[in-house]
């Protein structure tokens, strides 16, 4: 009986590359007509299932998404539309607003919900609970100051 040196054996499986067969050379013939081929009969393959996640995956991966990028998170239309509302209860006069204007304003109001909403968080948190509820924007907002808006 012959025993193989097992270093030898590792060396030999490192390094190689399995071997690929190369592709068979059909005729022209074969590929001109596939009703003469035979294959063999495969079962239809069900449905794929959609993926799945755990729960709170699906969360943390938004969070991240949304962390990394800078772009603004409400559609300008919208936003632009409630302002010039806004601006129709001050004013009875039909005041125009430029584009810039417009998207300063945004901006400042995501990042001031955006702080708010980390404020809110850190409350949620403080009463050992991971939902963010209400009254933890509502104890955010009289925290800071800004109740009356």
């Amino acid at each position: 009986q012959e025993t193989m040196d097992p270093s030898a054996f590792h060396s030999r499986r490192k390094g190689r590359a399995p071997r690929r067969r190369p592709p068979s050379a059909q005729s022209p013939s074969s590929k001109a007509s596939p009703s003469k081929r035979r294959r063999a009969a495969t079962p239809p393959s069900p449905p794929k299932k959609k993926r799945r996640f755990r729960v709170g995956t699906r969360a943390l991966m938004e969070i991240r998404k949304y962390q990394k990028s800078t772009d603004l998170l409400i559609s300008k239309r919208p936003f632009s539309r409630l302002v010039r509302e806004i601006c129709v209860q001050f004013s009875r006069d039909d005041l125009r607003w430029q584009v810039y204007a417009l998207m300063a304003l945004q901006e400042a109001a995501e990042a001031f919900l955006v702080l708010l909403f980390s404020d809110a968080n850190l409350c949620a948190i403080h009463a050992k609970r991971v939902t963010l509820f209400p009254r933890d924007i509502q104890l955010a907002r009289r925290i800071r100051g800004v109740d009356n808006l």
